[in-house]
């Protein structure tokens, strides 16, 4: 993880804390446990609450930043809140909140990160960005760019997962393909994963965050109360400074390099091999689909035989399923060859004759 970020070199980085900071003393002992379980490098807690239904509880708003400023003194970790308009940036920097970060209910409204880069303008306390709550990759790196046009480099992504109405189990989907997309597009940024927000229960939290870190990760972020059944927002999916130290500590934390490279070397010498020639049966098959195309032309017949697409379709999944490949990749795969078969039989069709 970026030192300029974070001052912290180990990885994963761990900022923890409630949901929703509620009263003076819920924050107060959650934070002394969270220190003396050792494990905690940010303390977290929503102070200005976006929800749903506007009878919601909301947070307590201003009157709980002094209580998170009163524990960062008490145990010595930084605080970090959410922002989502440029009075909330005002206040957190008025009462000296260590990290920002910026919701993904925020990072959805170009107008809104314009207006907390605004705020933001001339200084450069850290600032992490949630995924939209959809999936777009394109507005989560937006929000990221609005940020660094304002003059913050201190810049991170926290990935929380996407909204999907028709999910049962996670209670956003992790989509993990994007924040790949994401690390792509920004190697220099450090990422860390939200598993509490993902999961919505406490029972899968560790599946996620393993995930999370044999996908390099740089850290968790991972909502803790000191009585989680009894906290005011999203009670299923907080533990207890205890339980968070027992999930750290059963994590697995995999090398990023490999220690015999000439191994891995070797692997990855015949996968290059592979795809190339992958690459070159493709060609030659879309080559033949352009033939093909011609002929039908000449026959006046239709690009799309059905019959013989369900065959294929059926046919390659069903060997693909026998040599170990997954449904869903296959799937995606002859449609996707089977469409640009299609694309380039059209070629045909669409030139005029001479």
């Amino acid at each position: 993880m970026s030192s300029s970020v974070f001052d912290i070199i180990k990885r994963p980085i761990l900022i923890a804390g409630p949901c929703s900071v509620e009263t003076e003393e819920q924050f107060l002992n959650t934070a002394k446990r969270l220190h003396e379980a050792g494990n905690a490098d940010i303390l977290r807690g929503g102070i200005w609450k976006p929800r749903t239904r506007p009878d919601s509880f909301e947070g307590v708003g201003a009157k709980g930043l002094p209580w998170m400023v009163t524990a960062k003194e008490m145990t010595g970790i930084p605080i970090t809140t959410e922002v989502a308009k440029a009075r909330h940036v005002e206040l957190c920097l008025e009462f000296g909140i260590d990290v920002l970060w910026i919701g993904a209910r925020t990072t959805v409204n170009p107008f809104a990160v314009q207006e907390i880069a605004d705020a933001l303008r001339g200084t450069n306390i850290p600032v992490l960005v949630k995924n939209p709550i959809n999936p777009d990759l394109g507005l989560w790196l937006g929000a990221i760019e609005r940020l660094e046009k304002s003059g913050l480099t201190q810049i991170g992504a926290i990935h929380r997962g996407f909204s999907n109405y028709s999910e049962s189990y996670y209670r956003n989907r992790p989509n993990w393909q994007i924040p790949i997309a994401f690390r792509d597009a920004r190697p220099d940024l450090p990422m860390v994963c939200d598993p509490s927000h993902i999961c919505g229960r406490r029972d899968t939290l560790y599946e996620v965050s393993q995930t999370a870190m044999d996908l390099n990760f740089d850290g968790l972020m991972v909502e803790s109360h000191e009585n989680p059944d009894e906290a005011w927002s999203d009670a299923a999916q907080q533990i207890t400074p205890e339980v968070l130290h027992d999930l750290i500590n059963s994590i697995v934390v995999r090398e990023e390099e490999f220690k015999d490279k000439h191994l891995l070397a070797d692997l990855r010498n015949n996968i290059d091999q592979l795809d190339d020639q992958i690459i070159r049966l493709l060609a030659d098959r879309m080559n033949l689909a352009l033939e093909v195309g011609k002929t039908k032309k000449q026959q006046n017949i239709t690009i799309l035989d059905e019959e013989r697409w369900r065959n294929i379709k059926d046919k390659y999944k069903k060997e693909g399923l026998a040599l170990g490949l997954t449904d869903k990749f296959l799937d995606k795969l002859v449609r996707q060859i089977h469409l640009e078969s299609i694309a380039k039989q059209s070629q045909h069709f669409l030139k005029k004759e001479d």
